[in-house]
Order: C-alpha cells, then structure tokens, then sequence
C-alpha cells in the first residue's frame, strides 16, 4: 500500500519525507486555504520537497474547458504532478482527453461505485473515494472501497489506482490494506497516531529502566 499525505502544510511533508513514508502528496482548495501561501508557490515547493513522487493538485474551474486549460497549466510545474478533477460530468470529459495528452490524473469526490467506473473509464491515474464524509452521514465508507477494488478487480483494463481519502483514524488504514486499495491518502495527525502503542511505550520504559540498572553504556 502505498501512503500519501493529505495536506499544503510543507513542514509537516518535510518531516514525513524524511521518514521515508510517503509515496506523494494530495492537497485541495481547502488545504491550501488553510496553509495562507499562494496556491503556485505551495505546489512547486512540495514537488520539490518530495521529487518523483505524485503530488495532486487541484483544479477549480466547473466547466471542461477551464479545467484543461487550469490543469495543463498545473502538469507544467512539474512532471510529477496529477491533476486532480471534480467527479462531474466536465470533470470525466477532462479526464478523459487528460489521459490522451499523457497528463496524470486524481478524479476526487467519488461517493458511488457507479462514479468510480466512470473515473476508470475515462482513464483517470486515481479515483479518491472519500470514506469518512460517508461515515459522517451514518454510512460505512469503507463499504464503497470494497465494492470499488471488487469492481476493477473484474476488469483488468482499468489501470485506475484506489486512493483511500478523507480518512479520520488508522482503522480506516487498516481496513483498506485488508480489502486491497493501492493507495491511502492520510492527514500528518493520523500517519503520527500509527506508530503509537502503549505495549510498545510501557516495553521501552522497561527497557531503559533495566539498562540504567546496568550502569553500562554503548
């Protein structure tokens, strides 16, 4: 499974880079809102931070032709960049001629398997079902990544890659590696939590307390 960070923040994807964890970026109008910086400079500096590796960046234009013209605009920062379009009518026909012109594609807001099929049909890099604004409406969002994998998996002409999105707690992490998605994009708060156990804390305690009683030193 591959781990990309969903946020504009660049301390916080140096950080993670340096650990050697993630595979890309995702970011969204509202991440970079968040961050206060200028849309451009924040995304030419995250390629920078984390080169060869898929940084999405996102389009705000609700018409085709606007989205080709902003996204090619964006595939010229870097040629690590993917183009991340809404799931709309507009969006699939952007992607569709996208995947003509070779441009990587991130087609976002996916809430259905119906929607996921037409993102793979169009030839989209990545299809970004989003699991927890579904839990957050009393529906189990990982039900749509199951029934999105089983889907592609019937079909090996879709190339399309699951990236896991809106995730809130590492059970969603766990639960996407047990139904096979390719890729989970997760916000730095909850790729810090996954390292986290209090066996493992209470082990270490134990440890340095013995070794103290040692009186040696390495």
């Amino acid at each position: 499974m591959k781990f990309f960070v969903d946020t504009a923040e660049t301390k916080e994807i140096i950080e993670l880079a340096d650990s050697g964890l993630l595979d890309g970026v995702t970011t969204n109008p509202s991440l970079i809102m968040k961050s206060g910086r200028d849309f451009i400079e924040v995304i030419k500096e995250i390629c920078e931070i984390v080169p060869g590796k898929p940084v999405s960046a996102e389009v705000t234009a609700m018409d085709s032709p606007t989205m080709l013209e902003q996204g090619r605009k964006l595939a010229k920062i870097s040629k690590d960049i993917v183009v991340k379009l809404p799931l709309t009518m507009e969006g699939i026909k952007a992607c569709n001629i996208f995947s003509q012109e070779d441009i990587k594609t991130n087609v976002t807001l996916c809430f259905s398997p119906t929607q996921a099929i037409l993102a793979a049909k169009a030839g989209a890099t990545y299809i970004s079902p989003f699991v927890g604004r579904h839990d957050d409406i009393a529906y189990n969002g990982m039900n749509l990544i199951n029934e999105i994998v089983a889907i592609y998996n019937n079909y090996p002409d879709f190339e399309t890659e699951v990236l896991v999105a809106s995730i809130r707690h590492p059970i969603h992490i766990v639960e996407a590696g047990m139904m096979g998605a390719d890729v989970c994009t997760i916000p730095p708060k909850v790729i810090h939590q996954l390292v986290k156990h209090p066996l493992t804390a209470q082990g270490l305690e134990a440890f340095e307390a013995d070794w103290a009683k040692t009186g040696q030193d390495i």
